[in-house]
C-alpha cells in the first residue's frame, strides 16, 4: 500500500510540471521529439538521465524517437534496452556506432552493473555490435520528422554526430546528413566540456569526432558544462526507495557503495532535462563559441552575442536542482 500511495503521488507531481501551452521563455510548445545519444557505461549518471527521460516521457513532455549508444562496449545497447523495456517502452529504436572512431568504454567502476543489468533484466539485442547503424537510424527517424522539430540531446561522444554530418543520401533521404540535420533538427543539447576552458571525458575520448561537431553542426548547441553536473549529487534517496527489481536503483546502490556519500555527480541528467524542459528557470545562458583546441581535446570558448553555441550557467541552486532531479530518478512505471 505504501508502495502504491507513492506511486500515485510521483505520478501527480509529474503531471503537475507539465505545460503543453507554453515554456518559461513564453513560445507556445508541445512534446518535444527527442533522439538521446549516450555512452551509457564508463559512469551510471547516464541510467539516471534515461530514468528522468522516462518519467517526462510518461507525464506528456517529450516522445523518445531513439536511444543510441556512441560507444563501442557490447554491454551498451543491452542495458539501454533494460531501461526502455523497465520503463515500459521496448520498442524504442536502438543504434550503434559503425565506424573505426569512437570509444570502447567499459564501467569505471568495481560494481560491474553493466553486465548484472543484462543478465537480470529483459532486452532484446545480445550485443551493441548487433543494433544497427546509428547513423542510419538518425536519417531514418530525421527523414519521418516535421522540419526544425527534432531535439537531440548527447550525453556521450560526439561519434555519431560526427558519422551523421559526414553521411550521404541513402534510401531515407536524398539529401546530405548536414542537410538533414539543417532541415529536421531544432538544436543540439550536450554534456560536454569544461568552462570557460578545460579538458573534458565526452570531448577528448573522440577528439576529432568533438572537433568536427563544435565547428560544423549547423544549429545552435546548448552546453551543459562539467562544472554544472559536478555539484548536484543524487541518489541517496533513490537507493532508499521501497521499490524491488528496479534497474535503476540496483545500478546507483551497487555503485554508491564504492563511494560518493552525498551521492552521485549529476552530469547526464542536467543536459536531459534541459533538452525537454528547456533552461529556464533553472539556469541562465551565455551565448558564444565552443572550441576543441587540440587533439587531446582541451576546450575553449569565446563569448560572442551571435554565437549560435549556448553554455549553462547556474540559476537555481545546487540542492534544488538534486532534488527536482532525482524525483524525477525515483519515478517508476505505473505498469510492469
Amino acid at each position: 500500500m505504501k508502495k502504491t500511495f507513492f506511486l500515485l503521488g510521483m505520478l501527480a507531481f509529474l503531471f503537475s510540471c507539465v505545460d503543453t501551452k507554453t515554456n518559461k521563455v513564453g513560445e507556445k510548445i508541445g512534446v518535444v521529439n527527442l533522439i538521446l545519444d549516450t555512452d551509457l557505461g564508463p559512469d551510471y549518471d547516464d541510467v539516471g538521465a534515461m530514468a528522468l527521460m522516462h518519467a517526462l516521457a510518461d507525464s506528456g513532455q517529450v516522445k523518445i524517437l531513439a536511444t543510441v549508444s556512441s560507444n563501442h562496449d557490447e554491454r551498451v545497447v543491452p542495458c539501454i534496452e533494460v531501461l526502455n523495456t523497465y520503463f515500459n517502452r521496448p520498442k524504442i529504436p536502438v543504434g550503434a556506432p559503425k565506424s573505426e572512431g569512437g570509444a570502447t568504454l567499459t564501467s569505471s567502476h568495481k560494481a560491474k552493473w553493466t553486465d548484472i543489468l543484462p543478465a537480470k533484466y529483459p532486452h532484446r539485442t545480445k550485443k551493441t555490435s548487433d543494433a544497427p547503424d546509428a547513423v542510419k537510424v538518425y536519417r531514418k527517424i530525421l527523414s519521418q520528422q516535421p522540419d526544425t522539430s527534432v531535439v537531440i540531446c548527447t550525453i556521450g561522444f560526439f561519434t555519431n554526430l560526427k558519422d551523421l554530418l559526414n553521411s550521404e543520401g541513402d534510401e531515407y533521404s536524398n539529401l546530405s546528413g548536414r542537410d538533414l540535420v539543417v532541415l529536421k533538427v531544432k538544436r543540439l543539447v550536450s554534456m560536454a566540456g569544461l568552462f570557460p576552458e578545460g579538458r573534458e571525458f565526452n570531448v577528448f575520448c573522440d577528439t576529432p569526432a568533438s572537433q568536427v561537431v563544435a565547428a560544423n553542426w549547423p544549429t545552435e548547441i546548448w552546453f551543459s558544462g562539467f562544472e554544472i553536473g559536478e555539484r548536484i549529487h543524487t541518489g541517496q534517496k533513490l537507493i532508499k526507495m521501497n521499490v524491488d527489481n528496479s534497474p535503476v536503483k540496483e545500478t546507483f546502490a551497487l555503485c554508491l557503495m564504492e563511494g560518493d556519500p552525498e551521492g552521485r555527480m549529476s552530469w547526464d541528467q542536467t543536459a536531459v532535462l534541459v533538452a525537454i524542459k528547456g533552461y529556464k528557470p533553472y539556469y541562465t545562458v551565455e551565448r558564444g563559441t565552443f572550441m576543441v583546441l587540440n587533439h587531446e581535446g582541451k576546450n575553449g570558448w569565446i563569448p560572442d552575442s551571435r554565437g549560435k553555441h549556448l553554455r549553462l550557467i547556474e540559476k537555481t541552486p545546487a540542492s534544488e536542482m538534486a532534488s527536482l532531479i532525482e524525483t524525477y530518478m525515483m519515478y517508476q512505471p505505473s505498469l510492469k
